[in-house]
C-alpha cells in the first residue's frame, strides 16, 4: 500500500463511519434516530481511531490537511509529498461521503428537513458569527495538533521504543472526542478542511430532494480555521520547546 493509497483509504473510512453516525441520528427512520450528540462524538472519535488503525503503518495516518500542513510547516514534510496527501485526503472524504449517501439514500429520501441532510454531509454553525466560526475552528484544531505533537513513544530502562502497533491510534481519538464533547457545540468542529470541504461537494452534486445549498458564504471557515490552528500550533510548539 503506498502512502497515497492509505490516506485515500483511511480518509474514506473516517468519513464513512463519522457521517454515517450522523445519517443515523438524524435521518428518519433510522434504528438510531435521535440518539444524540453523545453517539455522534463517540462514534467520530472511533472513525478517527479505525482510520488511523488503517493507514497509520504507510502514511503515518494524517487523514487531515492540518496535520499534513502542520508537518509541511515543521519541516518534516516536502511540499509535493504534501500536495499528494491532501488530494488523497479530499478524493477520499468524497469517497466516503459518496458511500454515506448511497448506505443511507432509502433514508434520506424520507427525511424532510434538509439541514439534517445536509449535516450528515458537512458542518454548519449553530449561531452564524463568521468571525467567531472561525476562531472556534481554530482552536479546536489548535487543541488536536498541539497534542499531537507532544505525543511520546513508550521506552524501556535502556531507552528502547517501545512499538505500540494499532493501539497507538488511541490518543488521537480521544483527543478527537473531547474536541467534539467540549467544543464542537459552536461549528460542529471540522478540524479538517477535508473533512467538510470534500463532503460538501459530494452534497451539492448528488440527488438529494429538498437539499440545502453549498454555503459558500460559510464553507470557507472549516478550511481556514484548521489550516490558521495548525499554524499557530505548530509557531507555539517551536516558540516553547
Amino acid at each position: 500500500m503506498t502512502p497515497f493509497l492509505a490516506e485515500l483509504i483511511g480518509t474514506a473510512v473516517l468519513i464513512l463511519l463519522g457521517g454515517g453516525v450522523v445519517a443515523n441520528v438524524l435521518l428518519k427512520g433510522t434504528n438510531g434516530h435521535n440518539s444524540g450528540w453523545i453517539v455522534i462524538t463517540t462514534a467520530w472519535a472511533l472513525a478517527v481511531f479505525t482510520g488511523v488503525t488503517i493507514a497509520g503503518p504507510y502514511s503515518g495516518a494524517h487523514l487531515n490537511c492540518a496535520v499534513t500542513i502542520a508537518n509541511l510547516a515543521m519541516g518534516t514534510m516536502d511540499l509535493a509529498t504534501s500536495i499528494s496527501y491532501i488530494t488523497a485526503q479530499l478524493l477520499g472524504a468524497m469517497i466516503g461521503a459518496f458511500t454515506v449517501w448511497f448506505f443511507y439514500k432509502n433514508h434520506f429520501a424520507q427525511t424532510d428537513d434538509a439541514g439534517a441532510k445536509h449535516a450528515v454531509f458537512c458542518t454548519t454553525p449553530a449561531v452564524r458569527d463568521l468571525p467567531n466560526n472561525l476562531f472556534s475552528e481554530a482552536v479546536g484544531t489548535f487543541i488536536l495538533i498541539f497534542a499531537i505533537l507532544h505525543f511520546t513513544d513508550a521506552k524501556m530502562a535502556d531507552d528502547t521504543v517501545i512499538g505500540l502497533g494499532s493501539i497507538g491510534a488511541i490518543p488521537v481519538a480521544f483527543i478527537v472526542w473531547v474536541i467534539g464533547l467540549s467544543l464542537g457545540g459552536t461549528t460542529g468542529y471540522a478540524i479538517n478542511p477535508a473533512r467538510d470541504l470534500g463532503p460538501r461537494i459530494v452534497h451539492a452534486v448528488v440527488p438529494i430532494k429538498n437539499k440545502a445549498g453549498f454555503d459558500l458564504a460559510y464553507a470557507w471557515v472549516p478550511v481556514v480555521g484548521p489550516i490558521l490552528g495548525a499554524l499557530i500550533a505548530v509557531g507555539l510548539h517551536f516558540l516553547v520547546h
